[in-house]
């Protein structure tokens, strides 16, 4: 007999589609604003005079 724990869980209808399908919409939108913020970083004046001493 296989135990709740082990049985294989089925996504949960919600009205826009199943809970899987907001999770992803919720990490993809999480995933897009963490690379945004570090596109907008600065980068810093120690970096920026390491990297000209390689030319």
């Amino acid at each position: 007999m296989v135990s709740e724990k082990e049985a294989p869980k089925k996504p949960v209808k919600t009205k826009g589609g199943t809970a899987v399908q907001s999770k992803d919409r919720d990490m993809g939108a999480a995933l897009r604003s963490i690379y945004q913020k570090t596109i907008d970083e600065s980068v810093p004046d120690e970096m920026i005079s390491l990297l000209s001493k390689l030319d």
